[in-house]
């Protein structure tokens, strides 16, 4: 039989041969580290401030408090609520007595004179279902610390795209507003990250000619509900110190639950140093 080290039990009983009879029967077949009151008075204060209690085996008829007041007020208490109770008596033998015990929260009810190893089979027991619950949330925590790590490895890795890829990448909201930027933007605007963030986009970028300029994030919207993306659009950034920068820009709708834009996501590649020709198959841009 195993012997359980490592697992705590308190025994609470009135009468010191009760408590020294039952310590004697346990010590013989396992290793844990028993406690022991004498009222359940005593019950409650060692329970509430000894950690690492696994189990608690209380006698029900004792003066003052009962087994059934203390069990009561061990199951309101947050740090003792998930404590199992075992229920020892030689008095309260009835089913109703039984039944009360299971309502104030018994996770066993036993009646006295009670054969050695079916009490040891009983606390056994309930160490096995504590260990096996234990290694599950050993499991789970690893499981859980580990799709964590996996996360946060994959939200570093894409920061790291955003931060290093070469095109702008803005963020704004349904309403034109910019949300964030990665440093390529912050580098072409002349703007820092804190500064960019709650500006316009009409602040920073303006189409062709002065009628879309005015009116693009009506007819963006407007675009993107019906096709989700806009690419390659000719387009140019207005920097910190005015002077216009070109950019070739895509445009992508974000959308909620609802179906509704909540966020556009705006990649510019910067055109300096490229010239439009013209060709039989239309408009090109080359390098300069």
């Amino acid at each position: 039989m195993r012997r359980y080290p490592g697992f705590k039990l308190l025994i609470v009983d009135d009468h010191e041969h009760n408590l020294f009879t039952l310590r004697s029967l346990i010590q013989a077949h396992m290793d844990v580290e028993i406690l022991e009151a004498i009222s359940g008075r005593q019950a409650l204060e060692i329970a509430t401030h000894e950690p690492g209690i696994d189990l608690i085996v209380l006698d029900v008829q004792m003066p003052e408090l009962d087994g059934f007041q203390t069990a009561s007020m061990l199951k309101v208490r947050k740090k003792t609520r998930d404590i199992p109770v075992i229920f020892l008596t030689a008095a309260y033998k009835t089913a109703d007595f039984q039944q009360k015990g299971y309502e104030v929260g018994a996770a066993d009810y036993l009646l006295k004179p009670i054969e050695d190893n079916q009490l040891i089979n009983k606390i056994s027991t309930y160490f096995r279902l504590i260990e096996k619950e234990r290694e599950m949330n050993r499991v789970l925590e690893q499981k859980v610390a580990e799709r964590t790590a996996e996360l946060h490895q994959a939200k570093q890795h894409l920061e790291n795209i955003i931060d290093y890829m070469g095109e702008a990448l803005l963020v704004l909201d349904r309403d034109g507003l910019i949300q964030s930027t990665n440093p390529a933007a912050q580098r072409m605007l002349d703007y820092s990250a804190t500064a960019l963030v709650g500006m316009s986009i009409g602040d920073v970028f303006e189409e062709e000619g002065d009628e879309e300029a005015g009116a693009f994030m009506g007819t963006w919207l407007e675009a993107l509900v019906r096709v989700g993306v806009l690419s390659q659009i000719e387009a140019r950034f207005i920097t910190k110190e005015g002077r216009r920068l070109p950019i070739l820009l895509s445009r992508t709708a974000v959308k909620d639950e609802q179906g509704e834009i909540s966020d556009i996501i705006c990649i510019a590649k910067d055109m300096s140093g490229y010239v439009k020709t013209a060709g039989r198959s239309g408009e090109a841009i080359v390098a300069d």
